[in-house]
């Protein structure tokens, strides 16, 4: 009987545990929106470099990215379609095949960092701790495609949006730390941080930040999420 009771409190915790994840996907993003974003990439002399970029998400595995600034970058972009990617350079005029553990921009953030898919489609829990103000979700990753073997999820209980991610390999190496920061009403019900930093133990000196300045909740055609419109992501832009 204890046996049975055990295994109905561990799978009532999982359920609950993976319903938060959930949460956590709708607190950061409606299922189709298109966004507005700036990276800045900081070196250890203090020298930054800034891209904008438009970006238009379906789904939980579906988002593509535009380049509008700076002018060296105006045109490029970038589709992700589950853990596959392409980059389109409008001076090659043809997609190019990337990985997620690659950054088209530089810095800290990777393209699966830059171009995050819902975190429930990618990873499942294998625990959460409750430490108050705050649930730490140990997550694992679903296959060994995904970016990151695992993650340490740190969710704000009261706005239930994470406020510090760290990131490991499968032998247990942090690879980098994002967090979360400045909660900004963006309207439409949207309340998310607007800024995500990042460092990493194997970029020492160097710091990446995403900041948003708009996010609004639209439905896009899937004609948009292919191979053979990724150059015509400007035609879709608002």
């Amino acid at each position: 009987m204890k046996k049975i009771i055990l295994f109905l409190l561990t799978t009532l915790a999982l359920f609950g545990a993976e319903s938060i994840l959930e949460q956590v996907d709708k607190k950061l993003s409606p299922s189709s929106a298109d966004s507005y974003k700036k990276l800045i990439n900081i070196e250890p002399d203090g020298s930054k470099k800034e891209f904008l970029l438009y970006q238009i998400k379906k789904g939980k595995d579906k988002i593509v990215s535009l380049f509008l600034q700076p002018d060296s970058e105006k045109g490029r972009s970038t589709l992700r379609l589950d853990e596959n990617m392409w980059l389109y350079l409008p001076d090659v005029g043809k997609p190019i095949r990337i990985t997620s553990m690659q950054s088209v921009v530089g810095g800290v953030f990777n393209n699966s960092d830059i171009m995050q898919l819902d975190f429930s489609a990618e990873y499942d829990i294998k625990s959460q701790t409750d430490e108050g103000a705050t649930i730490v979700l140990d997550l694992k990753a679903k296959n060994e495609t995904v970016a990151y073997d695992k993650l340490l999820m740190e969710v704000d209980k009261k706005t239930v949006t994470p406020t510090k991610i760290a990131c490991y390999t499968s032998t247990g190496m942090l690879i980098k730390t994002l967090y979360y920061k400045d909660m900004k009403d963006f309207g439409g019900g949207i309340v998310r941080p607007a800024v995500i930093e990042t460092d990493s133990p194997l970029y020492k000196g160097y710091k990446s930040i995403m900041v948003y300045g708009k996010i609004t909740e639209r439905n896009v055609s899937d004609e948009l999420f292919t191979i053979e419109n990724i150059g015509k992501v400007h035609e879709f832009r608002k």
